[in-house]
């Protein structure tokens, strides 16, 4: 599942879970954000293109960090005895994207979101100790399917 969302002239396919940069936004480490401007959706077969965009569909995410990087840009002409060294400071915001909701979706409380997770271990946990040990039925059954000169 994916969604393409317009933010500063700018567009963005993002997935939930992926971290994102956009341009710098005075909101808090933590804060949610909201972006309206989604212009396509997709989810297996089912695609949906706006025109412009998807009414009421909305990418979700919260704010992780606010970090710059320091671009440094040289002029050089040889022989000329011309050197500019000069620096550029560009401030952005990463958002980590947590839900991609379409028209009429709500986002999940946190007390939904524990719960899943902790569903997710559960059966997680459950499948691992599963593989590890055969019963030995099961041990008798691969030991019928070899062939008998395979020993």
């Amino acid at each position: 599942m994916y969604a393409v969302f317009e933010d500063g002239s700018r567009q963005y396919r993002v997935q939930e879970g992926d971290v994102v940069k956009v341009d710098y936004r005075a909101a808090e480490i933590g804060a949610r954000i909201e972006f309206n401007r989604v212009l396509v959706y997709q989810k297996d077969a089912d695609t949906q293109i706006g025109q412009p965009i998807i009414e009421g569909a909305r990418v979700v995410g919260e704010v992780v960090d606010h970090p710059t990087t320091k671009l440094y840009i040289q002029h050089f002409r040889r022989r000329k005895n011309y050197r500019r060294l000069r620096g550029h400071r560009q401030p952005f915001t990463s958002i980590h994207i947590r839900w991609i909701l379409l028209p009429g979706m709500e986002p999940p409380t946190e007390e939904e979101e524990q719960r899943r997770a902790a569903e997710s271990q559960e059966t997680g946990e459950s499948q691992d100790t599963s593989d590890e040990q055969e019963t030995p039925e099961e041990e008798q059954e691969s030991e019928a399917e070899q062939p008998a000169g395979a020993t």
